[in-house]
């Protein structure tokens, strides 16, 4: 919802942070940091659409307050690969044409995106490594080395004039990571003991007690599960951008001697760019064409799915239902879910698990998987390493942000020092005091096919309307020199009721409409906005009284 903007534009020299989305939900993360002339702005997500946004593909972040300031921002500063961080660049990028930086993979991603809206050439890319800085502006940006469920994450020491921000990104504390080193905790405490303003630190799984198991945990379950179903053709269903999982997926089908096939797009468009770019090892035949299949029985097939999360339109959703055209999944074979639903998700994945055991296929959704964010033991060791002034916490819904803040809180942070924000809130801080001073437009645009920001809430209540009730379409001719009535009115109803088997309903509702029309023409009313009104009115009143429904009703007067 966008509240009044209010006059923000006092005390110049502290550093602001200003969250444009992300906070009270799961996804769009979105972050400005501004001092004085510079503003920097930390990831650039997007946000699936929840059940009640008819028709929506995706959701992008509202950056009404950065083309106010574009003179300002320096550029976009990068975490990692996934949607909630990099979703919405291609858009937000048409508007605000600024330096992107980020790490090998999440780059790689980011430049996938870009050529499907042909942006590579208008958009200038910086490749950052960990522990490089960049200067923008004001800001200086430090890379730092962190785990997560995909390769490359990268947490943010952000220094300015104000001091020091540490912003972890989506992490976790990983000893033993698939893929490259474990997280740079040495380099949080160095930072820590120069000194650090603020922490941003990812709330996700802030409920959680205790650690989160390492990535590597999940090898060992894949290796018991294959040897524990030798005889039948194995699917996994994963995140597409999990890269990490799906070399420890192949690692256990090599052992095996299966040959794997990748399949749903974005997951082949995330593992190409992962082998170009080396962060995935894959050995020599074991990677085969969809095509190839035939040429090897069921025992010696391993296919690595999108759609983990019930998407209806992801592969996993269309072999079960036998709309892919080249695989169908049915009796013996094996089912593995190496995800957990996220939030608002879980109808959609219950179906579609029910779809497949009625098919008579074996379905595994437990124990294999491992999340990618930190649990209470390691959000509390960054927050000993770091030791901040200030704690902000960051991605997740409220009661996930209210569960960070009570253990800072326990940690000794003052509690006058800890700020749940809400998106748009401005946070203003310094060495002697932070607080919220006011607010800036933020909301929700979104993304119906090449539509961007032309649906809003009058569209998305009409949808819901038709949804629900369905319509009536009332259509009649007038004379245009006399305005009587020439033809109709007739009634076109559309998921409303079932014309064959209502003709006494819609007979009346006819009658209804044709002597309220008849009685307007009579008393010399001829304005199409009171016909068309008074139409709405009986026909609306009539419907009600019969069926107890508000169906959309749309007169349609014709001249003739």
């Amino acid at each position: 919802m966008n509240r009044r903007k209010e006059n923000i534009s006092e005390s110049a020299s502290k550093l602001r942070i200003i969250p444009l989305g992300g906070l009270e939900q799961i996804g769009m993360n979105i972050t400005a940091f501004e001092y004085e002339d510079s503003i920097i702005v930390v990831d650039c997500g997007l946000a699936f659409p929840a059940d009640d946004m008819l028709g929506i593909d995706l959701v992008i972040p509202d950056i009404t307050y950065l083309k106010d300031n574009v003179d300002k921002v320096k550029g976009f500063v990068i975490t990692h690969g996934h949607e909630d961080h990099i979703g919405a660049l291609p858009y937000v990028l048409k508007e605000i044409n600024v330096p992107v930086y980020a790490t090998r993979l999440t780059m790689g991603i980011i430049e996938n995106k870009l050529k499907e809206h042909n942006l590579m050439k208008g958009t200038k890319r910086k490749l950052v490594k960990f522990g490089q800085s960049i200067n923008l502006g004001q800001f200086r940006v430090e890379y730092i080395k962190t785990n997560h469920s995909i390769v490359d994450a990268a947490a943010l020491a952000i220094y300015s004039p104000a001091g020091t921000v540490v912003h972890t990104g989506d992490f976790k504390v990983d000893y033993t990571p698939v893929f490259g080193d474990a997280i740079d905790l040495a380099r949080f405490a160095e930072i820590g003991k120069k000194g650090v303003l603020a922490l941003m630190c990812d709330s996700t799984n802030a409920e959680r007690p205790g650690f989160t198991p390492s990535e590597r945990t999940v090898g060992k379950t894949f290796d018991t599960l294959f040897e524990e179903h030798k005889n039948t053709r194995i699917f996994v269903a994963t995140f597409a951008s999990n890269v990490d999982r799906v070399q420890q997926i192949i690692n256990s089908a090599y052992k095996f001697g299966r040959k794997v096939v990748v399949e749903g797009r974005s997951m082949v468009n995330v593992i190409e760019t992962a082998i170009n770019l080396g962060c995935i090892s894959i050995p020599e035949n074991t990677l085969i064409e969809i095509d190839q299949l035939k040429n090897y029985p069921d025992e010696q097939q391993v296919i690595i799915t999108t759609g983990s999360q019930g998407e209806s339109m992801a592969a996993l959703s269309r072999m079960a239902s036998n709309m892919h055209k080249k695989i169908t999944i049915g009796h013996g074979d094996t089912v593995i879910f190496s995800s957990s639903p996220i939030p608002g998700n879980e109808k959609a994945v219950t179906r579609i698990i029910n779809e497949l055991l009625r098919k008579g296929a074996d379905v595994i959704f437990q124990d294999t998987h491992v999340s990618g964010h930190a649990c209470q033991e390691e959000i509390k060791l960054i927050y000993t390493l770091v030791h901040p002034k200030y704690a902000v916490p960051v991605h997740g819904e409220y009661k996930h942000l209210k569960a960070q803040a009570k253990i800072a809180e326990n940690l000794g942070i003052d509690k006058e020092h800890i700020f749940i924000l809400s998106s748009g809130d401005v946070l203003e801080m310094d060495e002697n005091k932070a607080s919220v001073i006011g607010h800036v437009p933020v909301g929700s645009i979104l993304v119906d096919g090449l539509g961007v920001g032309d649906v809003g809430n009058v569209v998305l209540r009409d949808r819901q309307h038709l949804a629900e009730d369905g319509i009536l379409i009332v259509v009649m001719s007038l004379d245009k020199y006399s305005g009587q009535l020439v033809a109709g009115p007739d009634i076109v109803s559309r998921g409303f009721v079932y014309v064959r088997e209502s003709d006494e309903l819609m007979e009346e509702a006819h009658q209804v409409v044709d002597s309220a029309i008849c009685g307007c023409i009579d008393r010399g009313i001829t304005d199409w906005g009171k016909l068309k009104s008074t139409t709405k009115d009986v026909l609306g009143e009539y419907v009600w009284r019969k069926t107890k429904r508000r169906p959309m009703i749309l007169p349609i007067i014709m001249e003739v």
